[in-house]
């Protein structure tokens, strides 16, 4: 049981050397694409909340 934890984590570490992480300059960049896609994803589906709302209250009401 011991054999293959052990193993396990050293096949671990040598799949960690090959991961190319990335450096500062592109986490930062990636993560302002996330939060404006975010921003831009929530302003589209509030926008749609509004209108089928706005259209639900004109008919139903």
């Amino acid at each position: 049981m011991f054999d293959k934890v052990i193993t396990f984590l050293k096949e671990v570490r040598l799949e960690m050397k090959k991961v190319n992480w990335p450096n500062r300059r592109e986490t930062v960049k990636y993560t302002l694409i996330v939060i404006a896609a975010s921003f831009a994803l929530a302003a589209f589906l509030g926008a749609l909340d509004f209108i089928f709302t706005t259209l639900l209250n004109k008919f139903i009401l």
